[in-house]
């Protein structure tokens, strides 16, 4: 007998299916698959409570592309902290090479019932 997946499980299998596309956009710098990402009133928010959040998909491409990193110059690594309904927490640590720092990084996401991101928050704090 099966048993039917679990929200939990759901929830596991939405945020891993999206932090892979986030990944594979943050390789790629391509728009559309950043735009895909995301909710088209989407919120990106750099860090909690920013002045000037990436606003809609349009908003949230031009603002990452502005701040691009190229895909040579990083690794990452994650894992789902937890969920709460449609929200995630996860933490990150990107490695940045060329001397640049390593940050400590947590995400929280809000996703909509397509799987799609309808508000992103980062948290990040260079090593010493």
């Amino acid at each position: 007998m099966t048993h039917p997946a679990s929200a939990r499980d759901l929830a596991r299998e939405t945020v891993h299916a999206w932090m892979a596309k986030y990944q594979a956009a943050w390789t790629s710098n391509d728009a559309g698959d950043i735009r895909a990402l995301f909710t088209p009133d989407a919120v990106y928010e750099t860090r909690p409570h920013d002045p000037e959040p990436w606003e809609g998909q349009d908003g949230i491409v031009a603002g990452w592309l502005a701040a691009r990193d190229e895909p040579a110059d990083w690794t990452f690594s994650w894992e789902l902290l937890g969920t709460d309904g449609d929200t995630a927490f996860v933490k990150g640590v990107t490695t940045y090479s060329g001397g640049r720092p390593t940050y400590d990084n947590l995400w929280v996401i809000t996703f909509d019932g397509s799987g799609r991101a309808r508000s992103f928050t980062e948290w990040f704090m260079a090593r010493t």
